[in-house]
């Protein structure tokens, strides 16, 4: 398999020269728009300053936090989505999950992603600030906007859509009415084509949501997760990674070892080496 291994002396030569980091992650905050098939991220303050004064005037504060896998910026596991009972590999869904937590195929299983990043800004590349509403990306969109940097095998790839603009406003943002751009299924094989290892967007789903329809059918989920094993990065912040234009970056993140859970909040980032001055 080919990867983009980081070199000690590419690294070395990084750390001495600076790295710039572009953060593609959203923030977690109540009433933040959430997917209606998954629970919202809900935080309290279970204790405040002055609950408990300790004898030497010192005092602490935490909080409770709830939320699903598959909430806020995060990655799915092949464990999230099954075909006529089966997971990527051929695994028995049913099997797999007895007990509470999936035996096969849990985000634990998923290491830590340090791998070359390609933008593919959709949106540009058909001159638009925001793709409309229930637009399909084909495969064509993705070669043009790839133009002669072509996703290779291992790579991770975010597809800018703007539709990230609308993050303040969750009921523009989940589209049930409007419907929200994204991957339609060959826009999907092209990339398991190109062996990537992981799929990212500024939408709730990566893939097309048609216009009044929801989440009723998901087959680029399908494609992706159960057919080829590539990961789906959701809900990412592609803003002002899109206004650089950016050449290939490094792209890191890294999910929460949950045992055989099917999602994982994350914070992914982008980092570019600066030239030591």
């Amino acid at each position: 398999m080919t990867t983009h291994p980081i070199t000690t002396d590419r690294l070395l030569a990084a750390v001495a020269g600076g790295v710039r980091i572009v953060d593609l992650g959203r923030p977690l905050e109540s009433g933040m728009p959430c997917s209606p098939n998954h629970p919202g991220f809900r935080m309290a303050l279970v204790r405040r300053h002055g609950d408990m004064n300790r004898p030497d005037g010192g005092s602490a504060a935490n909080e409770m936090f709830t939320m699903g896998g598959h909430v806020g910026t995060h990655i799915d596991a092949l464990s999230h989505v099954s075909h006529n009972g089966l997971l990527h590999g051929g695994h028995s869904a049913a099997r797999a999950q007895t007990g509470g937590r999936f035996s096969v195929h849990g985000i634990e299983t998923v290491t830590p992603l340090i791998r070359r990043g390609l933008l593919l800004d959709v949106a540009a590349a058909r001159s638009a600030e925001i793709l409309p509403g229930g637009y399909g990306i084909t495969a064509e969109d993705l070669a043009t906007a790839a133009g002669d940097t072509e996703p290779g095998e291992g790579d991770v790839v975010l597809v800018h859509t703007g539709w990230g603009r609308h993050w303040p406003d969750p009921e523009a943002y989940l589209g049930t009415a409007s419907g929200v751009p994204g991957l339609t299924e060959d826009a999907a094989r092209w990339l398991a084509e190109r062996r990537i290892r992981a799929v990212g967007a500024d939408t709730t789903a990566v893939e097309r949501i048609p216009p009044g329809q929801g989440h009723r059918v998901m087959p680029v989920h399908r494609i992706l997760l159960v057919d080829h094993g590539i990961h789906i990065i959701e809900h990412l912040d592609l803003t002002a990674l899109a206004a650089e234009r950016p050449a290939p970056f490094t792209f890191v993140a890294v999910p929460l070892p949950i045992v055989g859970g099917t999602g994982s909040p994350v914070r992914p980032l982008a980092l570019f080496a600066e030239e030591a001055p």
